[in-house]
């Protein structure tokens, strides 16, 4: 944990390990002048050199290992500081039982699980993957803090925090053919093979309700269970696949497939939410999870609202 009232302090450490301007500041995604800028302005009002210029890199003069060893014991007291700010506000020990269904195994609920992991190492992330049938019983029944379900229904017994209208569009690879089409219909894909998802991806009974509504059956096609080789096979250019855009949001922040949303009648969106129970006053650690993902579902939302 870097000590947040100092930047130089984190610029100095990660040239001190490194040995070099360029990797710190790979490190630190920043660039390489800033951080010499830091060094060069510390050791002016120090008035000591902290750094040896050699050819080979960088290294700690005795000033600078000296305020090396000094950094390091105020970052291991400011760890214990805000232990003790934690214990104050009641998050120094505890669990968070948190449920989702398994659509969600990748993507932003990761993120959000391995930020809560990184800020509160020491509390136990207890995490079941389920049918949004199972998990609202759950949430209702005290057996988890809170959850995303699928197409939630009315029920006076849980309370949506938080939700997002997923639509269904083809993913495809962006070398293909269609990839530069705002929209695409089913007729566009009457020549494509088809890569559809089967039982018990909750996808399937989407694609296939549609497909079966326009009287629609690809010449060719390949049917899978698993949404992780659907998009590989989408990559590898065996064929175009319709799914949501949560299924293929992993891939998309990276580029590796493009989504087009389908525009045809009867097409109905999916809706994810985020559920406590209405009744029940959650910890102050479960707050601070559900904070972080009701963050990311509004990300998703302004991404949603740039689509075509």
């Amino acid at each position: 944990m870097s000590i947040t009232f100092s930047r130089f302090s984190e610029y100095f450490m990660a040239v001190a390990r490194t040995g070099s301007l360029r990797k710190a500041a790979e490190q630190l995604f920043i660039s390489v002048s800033a951080v010499h800028r830091q060094i060069i302005l510390a050791e002016e009002e120090l008035g000591v050199a902290l750094f040896e210029r050699l050819p080979q890199g960088l290294k700690l003069t005795l000033a600078g290992e000296l305020l090396y060893a000094d950094l390091l014991k105020w970052q291991k007291e400011y760890q214990l500081t805000r232990i003790r700010f934690d214990e104050i506000q009641g998050l120094s020990r505890g669990n968070i039982e948190m449920g989702f269904i398994s659509a969600l195994n990748d993507g932003f609920v990761v993120d959000c699980i391995q930020r809560m992991a990184e800020s509160y190492p020491w509390i136990n992330l207890n995490i079941s993957m389920n049918s949004s049938e199972e998990i609202s019983r759950k949430i209702i029944d005290a057996e988890l803090d809170f959850g995303i379900i699928l197409n939630p229904k009315s029920h006076n017994q849980l309370e949506i925090l938080s939700f997002i209208e997923i639509p269904l569009g083809y993913v495809l690879s962006p070398h293909h053919t269609l990839a530069g089409m705002d929209k695409i219909y089913l007729s566009d894909t009457l020549n494509e093979r088809h890569i559809m998802p089967s039982e018990p991806l909750v996808i399937s009974d989407y694609v296939h309700t549609l497909y079966k509504h326009h009287k629609f059956n690809p010449i060719q096609k390949i049917e899978c269970n698993d949404i992780r080789m659907i998009t590989s096979l989408i990559q590898q250019q065996l064929g175009i696949g319709l799914m949501s855009y949560m299924d293929a949001l992993p891939l998309l922040n990276s580029k590796k497939i493009v989504f087009k949303p389908i525009r045809e009648k009867g097409m109905h969106r999916l809706t994810i939410a985020l559920c406590v129970a209405s009744k029940r006053q959650t910890s102050r650690l479960s707050q601070i999870m559900v904070n972080l993902l009701v963050e990311k579902m509004e990300e998703i939302k302004l991404q949603l609202k740039q689509l075509p």
